[in-house]
C-alpha cells in the first residue's frame, strides 16, 4: 500500500504542472517557472519570451541566476592574457527559461554597449554568462557582474573579430527579436 501511495503522489506531482495550463491557469504555471526577484535586478529580458514576471519582461537577481545549472569554460580572450576559467550559465538555459523564440537577442550593457547577436550562437556553442573568473565573482569593475563568454579556444572560428563584439561585460539586458 505504501508504494501506491508514493506512485500516485509522485504521478500528481509529475502532471501538476500540465494540468495547470490545461485548466488556463496560465499564469500560475509560469509563475512556478519563474519567480519574481527578491534581490537587485541584474539582468532584464524583454521582446520575444513567453515566461515573464514583469510587466512584459523577465527580470533576474542573483539568486535566480545561481539557480541555474553551473558550468566552467577555460579560454582566451582578446582582452586578457593566457587562458582564464569562468564560472557562470549556459546562455541558451537561460532563453528556454524565458520561453525566448526569435532569431537574435539585443545585448545590452551597462556602459550602454549594444550588440545583435544571432540566437544560433548560443545553441551552436556553448556560450556562457559568466559570473566568476578566475575563481573571483565579476563586479561592475572587472567586466561583471555578468559577462557573456564564447569558447573561443575550442573553435578556429570564434577567434574572429566579429565573435568579439559579441563578448558584452557588464551585461545587463536582452531583447530578443
Amino acid at each position: 500500500m505504501p508504494l501506491l501511495y508514493f506512485l500516485s503522489s509522485l504521478l500528481a506531482a509529475i502532471l501538476a504542472p500540465s494540468m495547470l495550463y490545461a485548466d488556463n491557469h496560465h499564469s500560475v504555471a509560469i509563475e512556478r517557472l519563474l519567480p519574481p526577484p527578491s534581490g537587485p535586478v541584474l539582468l532584464t529580458i524583454d521582446g520575444a519570451i513567453s515566461h515573464t514576471n514583469s510587466d512584459n519582461s523577465a527580470q533576474f537577481d542573483a539568486l535566480m541566476l545561481s539557480s541555474l545549472n553551473s558550468y566552467t569554460l577555460a579560454t582566451e580572450t582578446s582582452v586578457s592574457d593566457g587562458v582564464s576559467y569562468f564560472e557562470g550559465f549556459l546562455m541558451r538555459d537561460l532563453l528556454e527559461w524565458v520561453g525566448a523564440d526569435g532569431e537574435q537577442v539585443i545585448a545590452t550593457a551597462l556602459n550602454d554597449y549594444i550588440v545583435e547577436i544571432p540566437l544560433d550562437d548560443f545553441y551552436q556553442y556553448d556560450v556562457l554568462v559568466a559570473t566568476h573568473m578566475d575563481g573571483e565573482a565579476l563586479t561592475p569593475r572587472d567586466k561583471g557582474p555578468l559577462w557573456i563568454i564564447y569558447p573561443r579556444s575550442d573553435h578556429t572560428e570564434l577567434q574572429d573579430i566579429r565573435y568579439d563584439y559579441r563578448w558584452v561585460w557588464q551585461l545587463n539586458g536582452l531583447t530578443v527579436e
